[in-house]
């Protein structure tokens, strides 16, 4: 059985995994084997910036990719592209060498919370699918139309269409947001995203506050992360490879639980960078 894929968001903003005279991503891929590109949602990276991510990082690292805004009705701003078939273009065309690198785990299509479970909606995303269909994919809701009540035809739907499940943890506030369930509809993948469960900053508030910056302000106690484990182990049970990426990062609580549910599961990783040695050790007599 393939141990847990334990991974952040992004590897910028982690600044306790930052070492000096080393790049960002290749000090985060001494800790972790898997990153979820953010990066992507805001705009479809040129090809010299992908192949920079692939010669950083060893040969089994694997990225999740978010789908491009405009992909998943996020759009804001103005669309760089003339039309949907530009963009999707421009998006297989950035991420097919990573995926030929052996680098791309999956893409991931996140939902806004107005996409409800309606017709037009399921239908969109037959279309997605079909376009992007060069990749694995994995599907994230955050309307609750979607399990409630048609948790059935949605996993089956997923199924048909060949999408890896989203198991999201985050605040139950109703219809803007799904249940926990740890279910797997792809025999290879299953995905788990950690939102963290801050329900005050789940919504915009009517206030001015950045909430942007609070959304993600959470820290996991251990009891929780130990609630956890049964739904990866369940998932493990249907699924080749579970990865599970904490999300929790407005506060800089995402890596330090990351390494706790580690120790909890009891998971070490191989091929990950060697971690920076410091220019003097701590008990070494130079004279």
């Amino acid at each position: 059985m393939v141990q847990p894929q334990i991974g952040l968001t992004g590897w910028g903003d982690h600044t306790t995994l930052h070492e000096r005279g080393v790049s960002r991503l290749s000090a985060y891929a001494s800790h972790f084997p898997v990153v979820e590109l953010d990066a992507s949602f805001y705009a479809v990276p040129a090809a010299d910036t992908v192949q920079k991510w692939i010669r950083e990082t060893p040969d089994s690292f694997q990225f999740i990719v978010k789908a491009y805004q405009g992909m998943t009705g996020h759009q804001r701003g103005e669309n760089p592209f003339s039309s949907a078939e530009e963009m999707l273009a421009a998006f297989r065309r950035a991420f097919l060498p990573m995926q030929e690198a052996g680098k791309l785990a999956y893409i991931l299509c996140q939902f806004p919370p107005w996409f409800d479970c309606s017709k037009k909606h399921v239908d969109y995303l037959k279309r997605l699918r079909e376009a992007v269909q060069v990749f694995p994919a994995a599907l994230e809701f955050r309307h609750r139309s979607w399990y409630e009540p048609f948790q059935e035809q949605t996993l089956a739907y997923m199924k048909e269409d060949d999408w890896i499940h989203t198991v999201c943890d985050e605040p139950q506030i109703g219809e803007r947001s799904v249940p926990f369930v740890p279910e797997a509809v792809h025999r290879s993948d299953a995905l788990i995203r950690l939102h963290g469960r801050n329900k005050g900053a789940w919504q915009k508030p009517a206030s001015g506050e950045d909430w942007r910056k609070v959304r993600y302000l959470y820290d996991y106690r251990e009891s929780e992360l130990k609630e956890l484990i049964p739904a990866v182990e369940r998932l493990q049970q249907q699924s080749r490879r579970v990865s599970i990426i904490f999300n929790n990062n407005s506060g800089g609580h995402a890596a330090g639980n990351a390494f706790k549910l580690q120790q909890l599961m009891n998971i070490t990783y191989t091929g990950l960078h060697p971690k920076q040695l410091p220019l003097f050790g701590e008990d070494e007599t130079l004279f």
